[in-house]
């Protein structure tokens, strides 16, 4: 057991205030679910998962009218479940990504208090729970809220493992794993297991290198990858005249464990990126505000490591961070997996402080913080053209509860009340107000809800891989055809009663062919996940704008 800060009580602080701030932080995740899916990878998943729900085809993924080979099926199947139960709409796709948060930021309790104890636990979960860029993904739905609930998950079972053979904890433990590589490949293995070898090396234990329980582990969560490996057979090896990635003889069950993960490791598989060494060491400092400050000091404190089996998270951080830092293929969402790590290590440290001099640097720090949030709310308001009154609402809101706070006489309360109430104003004023407004400048998601108040049977299409499309085609209610090509595209708009969705390229060269276009109506578009000073500014809008068509052809 760790011994009590003399400078704060953290456990009478928690016993009275821990519930009611995971409640904010929990509701706040929540006011994600009411809004739009984005453009880009999350519309793309969610289109996927709506094909898998129409047509009862659960072994083959497809986008954009064409076989899928690029992610494993797990969060598909997830979603597609919901989907099935609460209809096909954006609020059904991010409802199991917030189930998954949830059970994320449970089993990170549940390994924080075997790791540590009680006090730590409670405020691993509020660091958690808040972080910036979790709470971007639980808005921005892609695979990282399913995959961090399932890799903290089976990080709690090995622990258990450590020194028990309960049969229930290689079931589950395998079942975590297992999920965890059909969402997103044999890498996690990395995350997963490294941090037991890591551990195995410090104590210098070598037998459990060859002890059999860890490799009846790996055997069962093979063993629960199963349907994926059926799912890819079919869908790709029993058809070798498939054309996948402009190539024929492609094996999905080659791409799962080979050029999924060590092609775009090192750049050699048909999916490329650039990497930069230096690049999760700065996005590391945006995505875990408001903690980044305490983050960065918790990982230069020189503490020994007091109880060996806490090398399996720390060495499963290190060896992961440092697998991303050496990778080509880098995403700044991809740091979300670690976020339970880097909130365990910020709360032992936020814990140990022990003089009043610190938690006060630190407050002064949180409120720093906090108060900027609250200055780029009201100037990106101001810059945007956004509706001010929510903002002047959110402005009061704030002032009034740094009066609040300021009257605290305990330093440590106000580092938790100053990130909380960050968390309030920004996440708020993201989910509520800013997003909405650029969901409004998705063409996709524009001309769905044009064609959808249309009560006809018009048969739609879309043109091209455009993000644009994807977000048309998932939030359609009527059937959207994919057209490849401008000569579809023509061929498709030939026959009765169609129309098609196209970006300004498909609609200029329908002109050149001479086609007596009629544009049924037209949608400002923007690509809001890539925003620019241009776009942001309301009075440079217009000039970074594209347009997107809904077309037919006068008959």
């Amino acid at each position: 057991m760790m011994g009590t800060s003399v400078a704060f009580n953290f456990e009478a602080f928690l016993d009275k205030n821990f519930k009611v701030l995971l409640a904010v932080a929990i509701l706040l995740n929540a006011t994600a679910l009411f809004t739009g899916v984005f453009v880009g990878d999350s519309a793309l998943y969610a289109d996927v998962s709506k094909y898998i729900a129409q047509k009862n085809d659960w072994l083959d993924l497809y986008a954009y009218g064409s076989d899928w080979l690029d992610k494993p099926h797990f969060p598909f199947w997830v979603a597609a479940l919901s989907f099935k139960a609460f209809g096909i709409n954006a609020f059904a796709y991010k409802l199991t990504a917030l189930v998954f948060w949830l059970i994320g930021m449970l089993y990170t309790f549940k390994l924080s208090n075997l790791l540590y104890n009680k006090t730590v636990a409670q405020i691993t979960v509020l660091i958690y729970a808040i972080a910036l860029h979790g709470v971007i993904a639980n808005f921005d739905v892609r695979a990282e809220p399913y995959l961090t609930a399932l890799i903290i998950g089976a990080l709690f079972y090995i622990y258990k493992l450590t020194d028990s053979n309960n049969w229930r904890y290689y079931l589950l433990g395998a079942i975590f794993i297992g999920c965890a590589l059909m969402t997103k490949g044999l890498f996690v293995l990395v995350t997963i297991g490294g941090g037991l070898v890591v551990y195995w090396m410090i104590t210098r234990d070598w037998k459990q290198f060859v002890n059999p329980k860890w490799y009846l582990l790996l055997l069962l969560s093979f063993i629960v990858i199963l349907p994926e490996m059926y799912a890819l057979y079919t869908q790709f090896d029993l058809h070798p005249e498939k054309l996948v990635f402009g190539e024929h003889n492609v094996s999905g069950i080659r791409f799962f464990f080979w050029d999924s993960q060590f092609g775009r490791f090192f750049n050699t598989g048909p999916i490329k990126g650039s990497g930069d060494k230096t690049f999760f060491l700065h996005t590391t400092l945006w995505a875990f505000l408001p903690w980044s400050a305490l983050f960065v000091f918790s990982l230069f404190k020189r503490n020994k490591i007091a109880n060996s089996k806490r090398w399996i998270v720390a060495g499963s951080a290190l060896l992961t961070f440092i697998l991303f830092s050496l990778s080509k293929f880098q995403l700044p969402h991809y740091i979300i997996i670690l976020f339970p790590h880097f909130s365990m290590f910020t709360a032992v440290y936020l814990y140990s402080l022990k003089d009043k001099k610190s938690l006060k640097g630190f407050a002064i720090t949180q409120q720093v913080i906090f108060y900027v949030a609250v200055i780029v709310v009201i100037l990106l308001t101001y810059l945007a053209g956004l509706d001010t009154a929510v903002v002047i609402s959110l402005a009061l809101a704030a002032f009034i509860f740094s009066l609040f706070v300021a009257r605290r006489k305990q330093d440590g309360e106000k580092i938790f009340f100053y990130s909380y109430a960050f968390a309030i104003v920004l996440y708020l004023f993201m989910n509520l107000c800013f997003y909405p407004f650029l969901v409004n400048y998705q063409g996709g998601s524009s001309a769905a809800k044009y064609t959808n108040s249309i009560a006809s049977d018009i048969k739609l299409g879309m043109s091209g891989y455009s993000v644009s499309a994807t977000t048309f085609r998932f939030n359609s209610n009527k059937p959207v055809t994919y057209l490849a090509d401008i000569n579809q595209v023509n061929a498709f708009l030939e026959q009765p009663n169609t129309a098609v969705f196209i970006e300004q390229n498909n609609l200029d060269s329908l002109k050149l062919m001479d086609k007596n276009v009629d544009v049924l109506q037209a949608f400002d578009d923007f690509h809001v996940t890539k925003l620019t000073f241009k776009f942001l500014n309301k009075s440079t809008r217009k000039s970074a704008v594209d347009a997107t068509y809904l077309v037919a052809l006068k008959k």
